[in-house]
């Protein structure tokens, strides 16, 4: 099969940036970083890559918020039904300014909502927590794409979730870090490492990315 790749925008979402004031702002998401990946994303797509992307988009009686488990706080990692759940301050609620995608939406032929089940968490674009499926799989193979480059927020949680399951599925994966952003230093290079072994690629910018394909 003819390598045919798609562009995957992870989590571009208000409350996961610094610039909107978002209640989960990951470090580094100043204005000038999101505009930095739509106008990477411009580019690819001028240059005939089909974009897709990612949407948290949570109830409001979502599991994985702080203020719905009484004497909890953000941050906090507890075990329901015996899964680990890391508690976040309420993000991305459903109809919210801050739930909306930064990037230019014309750009995107698809955007896959994710977190919509109040019961589970999604970091993956792929699949929830529970193993529910997203339309992501389905939609990229009905494009035709065979191989994906990934960027967006945040690295150390929602890519390098989705970067797994697109691997476990079977698709070719590149990472560009010039526009991922992490929570931390420590889990951000151990995702990284992670990806790489599980046979992801790592790519600095996007320059780097299409000098290699």
């Amino acid at each position: 099969m003819k390598q045919k790749w798609g562009v995957f925008v992870t989590d571009i979402q208000g409350d996961f940036t610094e610039w909107k004031n978002g209640a989960l702002a990951v470090p580094g998401t100043v204005e000038a970083f999101v505009r930095a990946v739509e106008n990477s994303v411009r580019r690819l797509k001028d240059a005939g890559f089909l974009v897709f992307g990612s949407q948290d988009w949570h109830p409001s009686n979502h599991i994985s918020f702080a203020v719905n488990h009484p004497g909890r706080r953000p941050l906090d990692v507890i075990t329901i039904d015996g899964r680990t759940q890391v508690l976040w301050p309420p993000h991305c609620v459903q109809g919210t300014e801050n739930a909306r995608v930064l990037v230019d939406n014309n750009l995107f032929l698809a955007i896959v909502r994710k977190g919509q089940n109040p019961a589970f968490d999604s970091y993956s674009a792929f699949q929830d927590d529970g193993g529910v499926k997203t339309e992501m799989d389905a939609v990229l193979k009905v494009n035709g794409v065979s191989h994906i480059v990934i960027f967006g927020l945040a690295t150390d949680y929602c890519v390098r979730a989705t970067t797994l399951d697109a691997l476990t599925a079977g698709y070719g994966v590149v990472i560009v870090e010039e526009h991922c952003r992490g929570i931390a230093p420590d889990t951000t290079a151990a995702a990284l490492r992670e990806a790489v072994q599980r046979g992801a690629v790592v790519k600095g910018t996007v320059d780097e990315f299409l000098l290699g394909i």
